[in-house]
């Protein structure tokens, strides 16, 4: 189904939410025609954060809003829902619509499987009815469920609909790129050029791939690295736990832009947890990369001033490869908890693969190496 007649026939004049792979046609229409406007589409640091976004446009306007995410997405919007949204408490009207990674009897990612076995009963327990959109979904579908949830809306519930892969489709395409050269993947090398045997910590998406290739391409082994394949925005918080009992061990930490905003406040707990062993390395694009480009907000932002109101005892921006080995020399000679933001050029190689091992497989050598 053409995306336009989606969002024609859900009539909302409001969407807000975190960008997935499987809206990706969502997404680019709402960038093309919306832009990223706090009155009409607004890309959330997390779900939860989306859904009280959505919350807030009704309460102002007494519309219907959209929130659109990743099915793993949805534990972040229970608490919303439950205690917010639900007809129970404030009854406010909301329209999800979910990317069914992990779909069963579909191959994905480990990540993704449990989230998809669970997403339509999770949706089951949460009291939202729900329609599965598919590739043979037709517009005149999609206006008969609306009207069916009419009566649904008007009484303060949710509804969703459950996006398959292929589903939705928009023929125009789009385009993100910003104004730095390094690649993500060359910042990466960099890094592992000075982590030696310590500990690394990689968020989820590209960044987790990027790194196991690169110890592939270097005939390294993987028993430093602990890749978060999913679990976005809490890398940080895991290698935390790690370096609270491993008080000799330098942790690095490879973070996205969009994983560390979606939870921002890890950074308060880490910082003020006053550990001297933990480098925190944020590589921003400011951009939803791993799901289609669509941008963040952390271009606009001064994350070493906020690191440094966290409490961590050292934050510094770089943007060349001369600032990154500079930089990383200096950290690594650093006692405390180290934050570094690299700016870096969206893109990624077309060829870029995934790990070739199992997660428990990673978790398993990664314990027998640091353990």
């Amino acid at each position: 189904m053409k995306v336009e007649s989606f969002v024609k026939e859900l009539n909302s004049d409001f969407y807000t939410g975190v960008p997935d792979s499987l809206l990706s046609a969502l997404g680019n229409y709402l960038v093309k025609n919306k832009g990223v406007d706090p009155a009409k589409h607004v890309i959330a640091a997390n779900e939860g954060n989306a859904t009280a976004i959505a919350a807030g446009y009704h309460l102002a306007t007494g519309k219907t809003p959209v929130v659109y995410m990743q099915n793993s997405g949805q534990g972040n919007v229970v608490n919303p829902v439950a205690s917010l949204c639900n007809d129970k408490v404030y009854g406010i009207p909301v329209i999800f619509v979910i990317g069914w990674r992990g779909e069963p009897g579909v191959h994905d990612e480990p990540q993704h499987v449990f989230q998809g076995e669970i997403t339509l009963g999770l949706l089951d327990v949460m009291n939202i009815p729900y329609m599965i959109v598919d590739k043979e979904t037709g517009e005149e579908e999609i206006a008969a469920k609306m009207k069916e949830y009419a009566s649904v809306l008007s009484e303060g519930r949710q509804v969703a609909f459950v996006v398959k892969k292929g589903a939705l489709t928009y023929d125009e395409k789009c385009e993100y790129k910003n104004d730095y050269s390094m690649k993500r993947e060359s910042i990466i090398g960099r890094i592992i050029d000075v982590t030696g045997d310590s500990p690394v910590i990689a968020t989820t998406g590209k960044t987790g791939r990027e790194l196991f290739e690169l110890r592939v391409a270097r005939g390294e082994g993987h028993g430093h690295d602990f890749l978060t394949v999913g679990s976005m925005g809490h890398s940080s918080s895991i290698a935390l736990g790690i370096a609270a009992q491993s008080p000799e061990k330098k942790i690095w930490i490879i973070d996205g832009d969009g994983a560390m905003l979606m939870h921002m406040g890890s950074m308060a707990v880490l910082g003020t947890s006053g550990l001297e062993n933990i480098v925190h390395i944020v590589i921003n694009n400011g951009a939803h990369e791993s799901v289609g480009g669509l941008p963040t907000v952390a271009e606009k932002m001064d994350l070493p001033a906020i690191a440094k109101a966290c409490g961590y005892s050292y934050a510094k921006t770089v943007s060349d490869e001369a600032g990154v080995d500079a930089a990383l020399t200096e950290v690594k000679g650093l006692k405390g908890r180290i934050f570094l933001e690299i700016k870096s050029a969206i893109g990624s190689r077309a060829d870029l693969g995934r790990p070739t091992t199992t997660a428990r497989e990673n978790k398993e050598e990664f314990m027998k190496q640091n353990a």
